[in-house]
């Protein structure tokens, strides 16, 4: 049995999480930063940092008592190495390093991409696919297509070319003054309002497989801020995107519908395409945004392949993904030294761990 203490830092929820052999969970403590970042409508990266440094400690002592485990117990330490905000990354692996030197255990870096990927693992009824699987990674930070050959084995083979689609729900929903985190609050909205009043664009890209969000998100600020020249009336909707008017005669939830139902066309149309051309044996949809009920309820219609996804518990950033991804990295025999940095960027298919 191999028991890995797994930190994640890599944004704006400070975790931590115990996981035996990468499918169970023996804690899973995440410090949510959402209340203190709604105020600016999105993560505050020196506010982010601070407050991971604030409440890392307790954290990862508050894992290891969930548990019921000391540091005797365990195998290895992982943590998120990147991608993600270099100053929150950084408080995470300065904290791992020294448990590490305290404790003698081996360390492991870990692809955050690579983490939600895993986060299915977990899931108690989940059995594996004979490889090649898809994955598609949808979150705040990132939308990614990667057909998986084995485990830690990643060809990249489209992704947004602009914003991620969480990205596009948060500032979507900041422009109609709802709260953020965006994608919950248009989710929510969008269940009575109408699909068909707004024709949103679904982009068309040079890549087969790539997605494009940011015409859709001035798409959606063209249909419903006044213009410049227009003569409509306008309202100031309480916490809209800053100098927007929304014009008068707006349906939010109308917005909501529309704007969502061409998000989830645009990942549906890539992913289907991509699952046929690549024959693979099913797709894993993972990432914050596959929480989207609707995005999930298409992808299993308009594929012929089964869809997997992780529990709703499971699908945001948390530590015991990372503690399971660690697990097949530990078990190939995988150690990170105890200089590695911290990744802002960082491409799963880049091939990092090789020896």
């Amino acid at each position: 049995m191999t028991t890995i203490l797994a930190i994640e830092t890599s944004c704006d929820e400070t975790a931590a999480a115990i996981v035996t052999d990468g499918r169970t969970i023996a804690s899973n403590i995440i410090a949510s930063q959402i209340d203190l970042h709604a105020q600016y409508g999105g993560v505050f990266p020196e506010v982010a940092s601070r407050a991971h440094a604030e409440t890392i400690s307790a954290v990862v002592a508050q894992a290891m008592t969930q548990a019921d485990m000391e540091y005797t117990d365990l195998d290895a330490i992982a943590v998120t190495q990147g991608p993600g905000l270099v100053g929150s990354l950084l408080v995470g692996i300065n904290f791992a390093k020294g448990l590490a030197l305290a404790t003698g255990l081996p360390l492991l870096g870990i692809n955050h991409l690579e983490g939600h990927i895993y986060s299915l693992w977990l899931a108690p009824d989940f059995a594996d696919f004979e490889f090649p699987v898809l994955t598609l990674i949808v979150s705040g930070g990132h939308s990614e297509l990667l057909v998986m050959r084995a485990h830690g084995v990643y060809q990249r083979i489209g992704g947004t070319i602009d914003d991620a689609a969480g990205e596009a729900f948060d500032k979507v929903g900041r422009l109609l003054g709802l709260p953020f985190p965006g994608g919950p609050a248009i989710e929510k909205a969008a269940k009575s309002g109408a699909t068909e009043t707004y024709n949103f664009p679904r982009a068309k890209t040079d890549g087969a497989y790539d997605f494009s969000f940011s015409g859709l998100k001035t798409a959606v600020l063209r249909a419903v801020s006044i213009q410049p020249s227009g003569g409509r009336r306008a309202r100031r909707v309480r916490g809209a995107e800053k100098g927007t008017q929304l014009r008068d005669d707006i349906n939010i939830s109308d917005v909501a519908a529309s704007f969502q139902e061409a998000l989830t066309d645009a990942l549906v149309s890539s992913t289907e395409r991509a699952a046929r051309d690549y024959k693979v044996n099913a797709v894993y949809l993972s990432g914050g945004v596959s929480a989207n009920a609707l995005l999930r309820a298409k992808l299993r219609a308009q594929l012929s392949v089964p869809v997997r996804y992780p529990p709703l518990t499971l699908c945001t950033d948390n530590a015991s993904m990372i503690g399971a991804a660690a697990h097949f990295r530990f078990r190939a025999g995988h150690r990170s030294p105890l200089d590695f940095e911290a990744r802002a960027s960082w491409r799963l298919s880049e091939d990092v761990y090789a020896d």
